[in-house]
C-alpha cells in the first residue's frame, strides 16, 4: 500500500509539473492561437482535477506498479500516452470545428512524452519506496 501511494504522489506531481509547465508557459499562447474560441478564458478546475487524478490512477495501476524496470515504465508510458491521448485529440479532431491536425498531433506528442516521463518518475519513487 505504500509502495502505491507513493507511486500515485509520485506520479501526479511530476505530471502536474510538466503539464503546467506545457500548458502554462510553453504552449499556452499556441493553444490559444490555433483554438481560438474553443477555449475558455479560465479552465474550469473541478472537470481537470478528476482528470489529472483519475488519469494518474491509470498510469500508476497498468504502468508504474507493472513495470519492472525504469525502461518499462517509460515504454508503457509512452504506450498509454499514445492511446488516451491519441482517442481525444483523434476524437476532438473528427468531431469539432476549429480543431486541427497540428492541434491534434502537436498534443498527442506531448500526451505521450509527459506520460512516459511521470511513470518513469513514479517507477523509481515506488522501487525506492519498498
Amino acid at each position: 500500500m505504500k509502495k502505491a501511494l507513493f507511486a500515485y504522489v509520485a506520479t501526479l506531481l511530476a505530471f502536474l509539473v510538466l503539464d503546467g509547465l506545457w500548458l502554462g508557459v510553453l504552449m499556452g499562447p499556441t493553444y490559444k492561437a490555433l483554438l481560438g474560441s474553443l477555449m475558455l478564458d479560465q479552465p474550469r478546475l473541478a472537470p481537470a482535477a478528476v482528470f489529472y487524478l483519475l488519469y494518474i490512477v491509470g498510469c500508476v495501476v497498468f504502468v508504474v506498479l507493472p513495470a519492472v524496470t525504469w525502461q518499462r515504465a517509460a515504454r508503457l508510458g509512452a504506450l498509454l500516452g499514445l492511446v488516451a491521448y491519441g482517442t481525444y485529440d483523434l476524437t476532438n479532431w473528427a468531431t469539432l470545428n476549429g480543431w486541427s491536425a497540428q492541434v491534434s498531433l502537436m498534443d498527442w506528442a506531448w500526451g505521450t512524452f509527459a506520460t512516459a516521463v511521470a511513470c518513469t518518475v513514479g517507477f523509481w519513487v515506488a522501487r525506492e519506496a519498498h
